[in-house]
Order: C-alpha cells, then structure tokens, then sequence
C-alpha cells in the first residue's frame, strides 16, 4: 500500500499563495509565514480571524501544527523579542510548542473569491466588482510546445501548481497545433526520433497564464510533466491587471430599499447587534460598495462611481462627515462584523484545495471568536 504523502508548512503556504497570491497584498502589510519552521510537517490547521493567545490554545487543543489567520501576528520589525507583551507570549509559545503561524490578510481582501467577494455575496450584493482596482503586473504567461497527445497531461501538471487561474476561472489554456523540427545530438535519448536524424513532429502550443510567485512551481510541474529531455517553453511578463482583483467591491441589489430596511437585513446577515447609521433612514439604496475591516478611505471614489451606501467599519467622525457632503450613505458594522466570515469561507476554499491537489490535511474552524467591543 502506497504511504500517504507528507505535507508540510511550505506546502500549506504555496496552497494559500496559490488561491492569494501574496503579490496581491498592499505594501505595507506582512503576509505569509509568520513564525515556524517551513519543513515541518502538519496534519491539521486552524482557521482564525487573529493570532491571539485564545485561538492559538484552541489550535493547539485541537491538535493542530498551524494557524491560519486573517490579521498578521507581526505587523512591523521588532527591536526587542520578549514575552512580556501579547505578540512576545504568542511567538515564544508557537516556536515552543511547534506551531506554525501564517497570515492571508490584504491579499485575501484583494483577490478574486476572497473576503469581499465572501461579504458581497452575505450582504446580497449581485454582480460585484472591484472598487478600486488592482494595478499592473505581477503576471506571466508560459508558453510550452508538446507533443500531441501530451498536452492534458502536462496541463494538468501546470494547473495543480496554481497556473492557469483567471479570475474565478481555472484551468484556463490556449491551444494551437503546429509543427516542430529538431535534430538530437550526440548522447542524447530522444523521446521521439532517431539520434542525428531531423525530425518532423506534431506539437501543441500550449499556453497558459499564471502568477509570478507561482512560476518556480509552475515550471517544475511542467518539466516533471513533459515527455523531452530537452523542452522548449518562454516566460512572458504581462502588464495585464489581474482581473476582478482589487480593493472593496460595487454592485446592486436585486430590488431598492430602505437605508433603514437594508441596515436591518445587514445586522441579521452579519450576526451583531447593532450598527452605525450615516444618512436618512428612509432613504433608497441600490447600489452598494462595501469594503471588510477598515474601508472608510474608499468613500471618494464610492461616490465616484454613483454607490448609494458604503459599507465598512472602523468609521471616523469626519469621515461620516464627508459621506454626508458627498451625498453617500454609510453603515459602519464593524471590523470584526464585516470580517468574521472569512473563517469559514476560508476554511472551505482551503479544504476544496487541499482535495483538488491530493494533499491530505484537515482544516478546523476557530470557534468564540468575539468582537472585543460591546455594546451598552
């Protein structure tokens, strides 16, 4: 009987980068491994929305060797290292106790079937968009010659390294039949043909698309793939935008309704008790931008693009103030409200991944979570 294979924290995080990719992340966030070592091996993972003291206990408690969190445990370089503060007592005991530590912050924002998309779709907000879109690059497209017969094999290699994704679409290729011409020299043990003969062979052009973080993986899955001794392939940079990535998201509601109405259907779709109001309540709301966490910095161009109402948290006073100027409604929810899902949402791409790749490993839900404000 065939061992299962061993996965490790540095497959965890290629699985993650592969559905986030870190590139996404804004500058100055800190994503990815946090704390562990990336040989380790790992059965389970435990998905939280932060890397306090109580969800690393429950990770542990759970028997789990990482921590997948949204909010990154450490945000910005550290003069001193002791345990004496929260993040200190969090980092001593996870290098203690074997657990990893990673983060998919702004790049689970950002991506495409990431946490605004997850919040846009709670709130029913059809068809949404970026707000603010991505810029340029951070794309390649790889082009590998095949020969015919061969080209679903060396796809599929190149998909389950995390090529070929565009948007909400995977397994995305362009394909073109054609003629290849080579002669082996020399010591050489071709895969068609005859040493030192010209040879005439039917290949496939086959392209796909993929993240520049991914390309290192990409290829080695290719060449693993590929029948050649010797494969012809070219890395092709692209000052393509990544399409449906980007910032908060903007779409309408199936019908209008009541500022007052939507507050309502808000606090039951996000479970919290209560919001911030900005705007008359009886006024009609269609169409809707909205941004997880901290999203008040999106307004001006929300009233840009003609939204009714923003949807965030973390509201400042002169912030509302200039939503009233700007003839823009605001809900402030919350940070913890508007982000909270994405410990299950997350855990499910993850498991779905996980299945799609053949990597054994169960995903766990952090449960109790709770918003440190409360409401009196």
């Amino acid at each position: 009987m065939k061992p299962e294979p061993i996965v490790r924290i540095q497959d965890l995080v290629g699985l993650i980068n592969a559905l986030y990719p870190p590139s996404l992340a804004e500058d100055w966030d800190n994503v990815g491994l946090q704390v562990g070592d990336p040989t380790a091996t790992v059965e389970r993972l435990m998905v939280s929305l932060d890397p306090t003291e109580a969800t690393l206990d429950a990770a542990l408690k759970a028997g789990a060797q990482a921590l997948v969190s949204h909010h990154p445990l450490i945000f910005r370089p550290y003069k001193t290292l002791v345990p004496g503060d929260e993040t200190g007592r969090i980092l001593f005991r996870a290098v203690r106790e074997g657990i990893a530590v990673i983060s998919a912050h702004t790049n689970l924002d950002r991506a495409a079937d990431g946490l605004n998309d997850w919040l846009a779709a709670r709130l029913g907000v059809g068809n949404p968009r970026p707000l603010s879109a991505g810029g340029e690059g951070g794309l390649l497209k790889l082009v590998v010659f095949v020969p015919a017969g061969y080209e679903n094999r060396v796809a599929e290699a190149m998909y389950g390294a995390g090529g070929g994704r565009i948007g909400r679409y995977d397994k995305c290729s362009f394909r073109t039949a054609g003629i290849g011409t080579f002669r082996a020299g020399p010591g050489t043990d071709p895969f068609l043909g005859r040493e030192g003969v010209v040879e005439t062979v039917r290949e496939v052009r086959l392209e796909i698309v993929l993240p520049k973080e991914q390309v290192g993986k990409v290829v080695a899955k290719m060449l693993k793939a590929h029948p050649y001794e010797e494969v012809a392939y070219d890395l092709i940079p692209l000052a393509n935008s990544r399409p449906a990535t980007g910032l908060g998201r903007i779409g309408r509601l199936a019908a209008p309704v009541s500022l007052a109405t939507f507050a309502d259907q808000i606090k039951q779709a996000l479970d919290t008790p209560a919001l911030r109001l900005v705007g008359d309540p009886g006024r009609q709301v269609v169409k809707v931008a909205l941004c997880g966490g901290s999203g008040a910095s999106l307004l001006r161009e929300a009233a840009r693009q003609g939204a009714d109402l923003l949807v965030t948290g973390d509201v400042k006073y002169h912030e509302a103030r200039a939503a009233e100027s700007l003839g823009v409604a605001l809900v402030d929810a919350g940070h913890f409200a508007t982000e909270r899902l994405m410990v299950g949402e997350l855990a499910s791409r993850l498991k779905a991944e996980a299945e799609t790749r053949g990597i054994k490993i169960t995903v766990i839900e952090a449960k109790g979570e709770a918003d440190p404000f409360r409401m009196v």
